[in-house]
């Protein structure tokens, strides 16, 4: 007789951004060699760009906790605000892009941050290089920022991160389940930790361990194998 499936929540886990916490590989080296270079920064700004769920924000709250510096959404950012985002002399400002952002305030950032000898560290899913800006003194500055490129991890991190997801929600998986979930889930981080979750969630409600058999049951009841 199938056994009955328990009750589960859904509940968040928490995720830390500590830099003992961020997986190193070659994927988003440069990166993390900018974050650690700081405060040596010519420009004292620059850009980390890299697509969905590559680790940019992890980057961010690693150099916002050695700087001091305040963190802001792009869509957030307003004129008036900048001093008071200024105040500890170094400022992240998450998902820049055009049209998702004011354009004045940015510029008003650069200017202000000049002038107190501040820090910027801008995130992206493209290069802000100043396409697709409209203010021409504003691209002059947005092209002058270092930027670094964060690319889609390959086998090792995401190995690497699937090992540290499961170990984070205290689940003991072997090496075979990591090398059966590697080329069939999405091939981002994004995509680790959200079957890792249907996988503890599954577990859980089955009364089973995470093994290859269960891993290939959720997938394909996901439509995913």
């Amino acid at each position: 007789m199938a056994l009955a499936r328990q009750l589960t929540f859904d509940l968040p886990h928490a995720e830390s951004f500590h830099r003992d916490d961020f997986l190193e590989s070659p994927a988003n080296a440069a990166a993390l060699a900018l974050v650690d270079r700081w405060p040596e920064w010519p420009k004292r700004a620059a850009s980390i760009i890299g697509p969905r769920s590559t680790g940019k924000s992890h980057l961010a709250a690693i150099w916002a906790e050695r700087a001091g510096a305040r963190t802001v959404s792009g869509h957030a950012l307003l004129r008036a605000d900048v001093p008071a985002h200024l105040a500890t002399g170094a400022l992240v400002v998450e998902d820049v892009a055009p049209g998702n952002i004011d354009e004045a305030a940015l510029f008003h950032l650069f200017n202000f941050a000049r002038e107190g000898d501040a820090y910027l560290l801008f995130t992206a899913s493209q290069r802000i290089d100043g396409a697709g800006f409209q203010l021409p003194d504003l691209v002059s500055r947005l092209r002058s920022i270092p930027a670094v490129t964060l690319t889609p991890p390959d086998d090792a991190l995401l190995s690497a991160v699937l090992v540290k997801l499961f170990a984070d929600r205290q689940l003991a998986v072997d090496e075979g389940v990591v090398a059966y979930l590697l080329p069939r889930i999405e091939r981002s981080l994004a995509g680790a930790r959200t079957a890792v979750a249907k996988l503890d969630a599954a577990a859980l409600a089955r009364g089973r361990a995470v093994t290859k058999q269960l891993a290939s049951e959720v997938l394909r009841e996901t439509g995913v194998d």
